[in-house]
């Protein structure tokens, strides 16, 4: 690895554009981890970010803000720590999508383990292709 691995997570790495989210839920293949799914879609080369990524936890499940902005809270730190996995050799730039579909508060150990094996499964899948 290089001198110092990069754990930020940026304002602009994060996926914020409303055609990005249009395109994600039309056309986005997905990956699963429970209680973890990721959509992902390929986009255009003009971004300087190889990766743009969002959190979102279902609104449904969990109808109090304040436990939902806890699980995002909790995705975006493992994504934060973890996407060196991603973007060691990302043969193209993509948007990814990370949602939440547990039904109960989950434990911060429980997210970071199932993050990685989604990243490792995305990458995998990205890997072939590219």
């Amino acid at each position: 690895m290089e001198d110092k691995p990069n754990f930020t997570y940026s304002r602009a790495e994060k996926l914020k554009s409303k055609k990005l989210f249009e395109i994600l839920f039309a056309e986005g293949k997905s990956v699963t981890q429970f209680p973890l799914r990721m959509v992902y879609v390929q986009t255009d080369a003009t971004q300087d970010l190889a990766i743009k990524a969002g959190v979102t936890v279902s609104k449904r499940k969990f109808k109090s803000a304040v436990k939902r902005n806890r699980i995002k809270r909790q995705l975006r730190e493992a994504y934060r720590l973890n996407k060196a996995i991603l973007f060691d050799n990302s043969p193209a730039n993509y948007a990814l999508l990370i949602m939440y579909l547990g039904n109960e508060m989950p434990e911060s150990e429980q997210i970071h383990k199932s993050m990685v094996g989604l990243l490792l499964k995305f990458k995998g899948k990205i890997g072939n292709r590219g």
